[in-house]
């Protein structure tokens, strides 16, 4: 299967054909079975859709093509110290996903075309920081890997940051089509993870993701290409067989990776009740687990309150993933669970 986002419709921002990369992006699309639309005034207006469910699909189905307005980054803790805008939205259809709670009732994918401003204003952080390493996330809001083929955007800050020795750049992906990715001079700057799930999740919630082992098969050609690893085991579902299927990933990624340096972040499932009510309103028939009786309710570091597993849950979670992949690897192998 393959996993390059192709959309129904582009909408072309006025601005971003003024930009050589925007100009590329219309070339690729114009003879492709593919809507092709303009916006003037930037606002994006051309989705259809008249019930929820209509838009929310409608939505996953466009790419916006526009320009990144040149402010202040967002932080992004703990993984980084800045995101990267490179890329916004997913093509992904997880039904838990975070970015029901950010984003719009049409989640259109957009890529940015002026990546040289975005790049220039990365440098201006680094020279900020002086001798600190500064870290940038470019999937913070967004996979970026469906569509590279086109964008290019990841190779370009790949290249860039390999040039810079107190910078790194990181970014995170349950896609696999990273083949262009595999001969750019990174210089070990770059860490690139895979977003990891039991088969079980996959298949339930993960809607038009690749299947964990086509993952695991992608991670180990970014191995061979040099680049860092990581695996980020995200969102952690705590049900009746969890601690034997999360232990069955733990079991391949250490017998395929077992002493390489690789990374591992461990986030267990949380839900905002603005997600859920997204997520109800789209997939109406979903088993997610949202209980909020059974849920801690706690306050995250962008101000809004979100539901997580009680403390008991998540120090057992902890005692778990630190002893399995202690196996395999060292404690300092694992940046956080949380």
């Amino acid at each position: 299967m393959n996993y390059m986002f192709e959309p129904k419709r582009v909408i072309f921002e006025d601005a971003a054909l003024e930009y050589e990369k925007g100009k590329q992006i219309l070339s690729y699309f114009k003879d492709k079975d593919v809507e092709i639309l303009y916006s003037k005034s930037g606002r994006i207006t051309q989705i259809p859709g008249d019930t929820a469910q209509k838009m929310y699909f409608e939505g996953k189905s466009t790419l916006v093509v526009g320009i990144r307005k040149i402010g202040n980054f967002q932080s992004c803790k703990p993984s980084a110290n800045y995101q990267l805008p490179l890329v916004s939205g997913c093509m992904g259809m997880c039904e838990y996903c975070y970015l029901n709670t950010q984003m719009g009732k049409k989640p259109y994918i957009k890529v940015y075309v002026n990546t040289d401003e975005i790049l220039n204003r990365a440098d201006k952080y680094i020279e900020e920081r002086g001798e600190h390493i500064t870290v940038f996330e470019g999937a913070a809001t967004s996979d970026p890997v469906p569509v590279e083929p086109y964008s290019g955007n990841l190779k370009k800050a790949i290249l860039h940051f390999g040039k810079i020795e107190n910078s790194r750049f990181r970014f995170v992906t349950k896609f696999t089509d990273i083949d262009s990715l595999l001969n750019v001079e990174h210089n070990g700057r770059t860490t690139i993870r895979f977003s990891l799930n039991t088969d079980r999740i996959i298949s339930k919630f993960e809607h038009g993701t690749p299947k964990i082992q086509d993952r695991i098969n992608a991670a180990s050609s970014i191995l061979n290409a040099g680049y860092h690893l990581g695996f980020i085991i995200a969102p952690v579902f705590l049900y009746d067989e969890w601690k034997m299927e999360y232990g069955n990933i733990i079991e391949e990624i250490g017998h395929r990776f077992s002493g390489e340096d690789i990374s591992f972040e461990i986030i267990s499932h949380r839900f905002t009740k603005r997600a859920k009510e997204n997520i109800l309103t789209i997939y109406p028939k979903t088993t997610l687990p949202m209980e909020e009786e059974i849920r801690k309710f706690k306050y995250g570091q962008f101000g809004y309150g979100k539901y997580v597993y009680t403390k008991d849950k998540l120090d057992d979670m902890r005692g778990f993933f630190k002893n399995k992949i202690g196996n395999y690897f060292n404690e300092s192998n694992i940046k956080y669970i949380i």
